[in-house]
């Protein structure tokens, strides 16, 4: 495995490395052992962030060239390219002082445009690209050939089969995972690598025509969406998770017709707030918020009494889905929290609000069209 740097607290996440970082590693191993002779068992590479970093290798048995891989460690931040094998095959090329490099058996191929690689090309990503040139070229620079011409096939054994755990067909890419990072580490829960995921997912939908998108919050609430808007084509639905105001500030920018938000209870007892990132190490639910709006919505007053004592937004649909007054409240919600998503993009985009069930079926709606609002604002 890579070695990573443990923290001295033990309360502290440990970092881990991208699927970029681990293809430098393996090229910068396998170059090295093709053009010395040096088959070490680690190798140390410079990441695209400018720290340096030690990395496990492993060789593989192959009639030409040289074959390296490094077990990709996600640190405490695993995702579905933990533990995978990422592979380098490096051999000798013909050519004076170039690199090429090649996607082979898990990397994915680009089919749709509005990635930042052209369409036909392997899904890896310019920076790891870059870092993979350059981890060759310092080990070419040391040998006794440093103008030989190399090639480099990166391979990811199981990358096909790791795929059909995220949106990479959804977004044009066939055939496997997507090499990247642009820092080389992974942050335990990395914020950026997610919000720059909804930007992606917008960005390709946008530049393959689409003019709608449908952000939900995970799968169960993507399923449902996809029920409710049938009609919708699959790159439309963007698993946003906590990052609504990225989708949102994304859709604005790319001037998109309409944006949809399908979400379940929680988060929308957090966009009545008019918070827009949902993570629930982040600001809470406003239980005195969802008190004063039930007495708009004239739940009875000893319901109101266990709103305002609730813990769980959970809590609160179940102390009003089964009564009369539950339906205006439950779509007063919506209302509230469209017009904060709608205050949010400075209603450049028609904003559509949709609550749903735990097993998926829709309990209320506020959309822009609809004729009046239940109750008058809070003064």
């Amino acid at each position: 495995m890579s070695r990573l740097k443990r923290s001295a607290n033990r309360g502290e996440l440990r970092t881990g490395f991208t699927t970029g970082a681990c293809a430098a590693a393996a090229s910068a191993a396998a170059t090295r052992a093709l053009l010395t002779q040096a088959f070490d068992a680690s190798v140390t590479i410079t990441l695209p962030n400018g720290d340096a970093a030690s990395f496990a290798v492993e060789y593989l048995p192959t009639e030409i060239g040289v074959l390296a891989q490094v077990i990709k460690d996600g640190g405490d931040d695993p995702d579905c390219t933990h533990g995978l094998a990422i592979q380098s095959f490096v051999q000798l090329e013909d050519s004076q002082a170039d690199v090429t490099i090649y996607g082979g058996i898990g990397v994915a191929t680009v089919t749709l445009p509005g990635l930042e690689l052209p369409v036909g090309q392997p899904a890896i990503n310019p920076v790891p690209r870059a870092n993979i040139i350059a981890m060759m070229e310092r080990e070419r620079r040391h040998s006794t050939t440093p103008n030989q011409g190399l090639s480099v096939t990166i391979s990811v054994p199981e990358g096909e089969q790791a795929a059909k755990q995220t949106i990479s067909e959804r977004l044009g890419l066939i055939g496997g995972i997507s090499i990247l990072g642009t820092r080389g580490t992974v942050k335990p829960f990395s914020t950026s690598a997610y919000a720059a995921s909804v930007r992606q997912s917008i960005e390709i939908g946008t530049e393959n025509g689409l003019r709608a998108f449908c952000l939900t919050t995970g799968g169960r609430t993507e399923a449902a969406a996809m029920k409710i808007h049938s009609t919708m084509q699959p790159m439309q639905f963007v698993q946003a998770g906590d990052f609504i105001g990225v989708g949102l500030r994304c859709a604005k920018r790319c001037k998109s017709d309409s944006l949809h938000l399908v979400v379940m209870v929680g988060k929308l007892c957090k966009l009545i707030s008019g918070t827009m990132m949902t993570h629930v190490s982040g600001r809470g639910i406003d239980f005195e918020l969802l008190a004063q709006r039930a007495e708009l919505c004239q739940i009875p007053t000893h319901i109101i009494e266990q709103i305002r004592c609730a813990r769980t937004g959970r809590q609160v649909l179940d102390l009003v889905r089964d009564m009369p007054e539950g339906q205006g409240f439950l779509t007063d919600l919506c209302q509230l929290a469209q017009q904060h998503c709608s205050d949010y993009i400075k209603h450049e985009i028609p904003v559509e609000v949709t609550l749903v069930d735990f097993d998926g079926p829709q309990l209320a709606n506020w959309q822009p069209l609809t004729e009046k609002p239940f109750v008058e604002e809070l003064q």
